[in-house]
């Protein structure tokens, strides 16, 4: 069984006294469900499609428990949709971050690891998506109609998560292609090594990521005072 390490509870209550005027505050609050959820294990497709399909199912818990029945379902769920997209952006980052290193490094675009993880990366977008649809069915009739307009308008006009993972992958498999015509390859058995450790290199940068901006947050904050 899954375990997500997501307070549903949490996210079930915000969503139930949600208004729409606090869409701000809603993607805030599922962005940082999901990112912790996300730290707290490797950064595998499969856990990222377990955590997805916890926060879509929390949100539709909630949504439909809201007292304010005029309220506008399809604003809050994309507000839900937003604050993963969000989360799963900074996924794509330390992807990118930990990718650098090995190219950097020389790991070329023919070590399997290499291949497998800059496949990952693209599938990114289309796994998002398709998790969500996929949670979104166990919701409630009115809720399913709600989460379909969201999922539609978010095909049609991308994810900034998608875009992000393209541009990624179109960038270190360049800088990949350039260090083997300056032959910087790194020999295979050293770069499966290195490859090996992928995954929880992946999950350290990601917390380094998130510890660096409330850091930064920190500091911010005592400078106003």
């Amino acid at each position: 069984m899954f375990k997500s390490g997501i307070d549903q509870d949490s996210l079930i209550k915000l969503f139930s006294q949600a208004s729409t005027k606090q869409g701000e505050a809603l993607r805030k609050a599922v962005s940082e469900a999901t990112l912790k959820a996300l730290q707290g294990r490797e950064l595998t497709l499969q856990n990222i499609r377990g955590v997805l399909k916890t926060v879509t199912q929390a949100a539709s818990t909630g949504a439909s428990q809201n007292a304010a029945h005029s309220i506008d379902a399809e604003a809050l769920l994309s507000n839900a949709f937003s604050g993963m997209d969000a989360a799963l952006l900074q996924a794509v980052e330390a992807n990118r971050k930990a990718l650098q290193q090995f190219v950097d490094q020389g790991v070329g675009l023919n070590e399997e690891r290499m291949q497998s993880a800059l496949a990952d990366l693209e599938k990114m977008e289309d796994v998002f998506i398709a998790t969500v649809s996929k949670a979104a069915q166990s919701a409630t009739a009115p809720l399913q109609g709600a989460w379909g307009q969201v999922i539609e308008s978010m095909k049609l006009k991308g994810t900034d998560t998608g875009a992000q993972a393209a541009s990624t992958v179109e960038h270190l498999m360049s800088q990949a292609q350039t260090a083997m015509r300056q032959g910087r390859a790194m020999g295979v058995r050293t770069a499966q090594a290195l490859m090996d450790s992928y995954s929880a290199l992946v999950s350290g940068v990601l917390i380094g990521m998130s510890e660096g901006l409330q850091q930064g947050a920190a500091k911010s904050s005592a400078r106003k005072k």
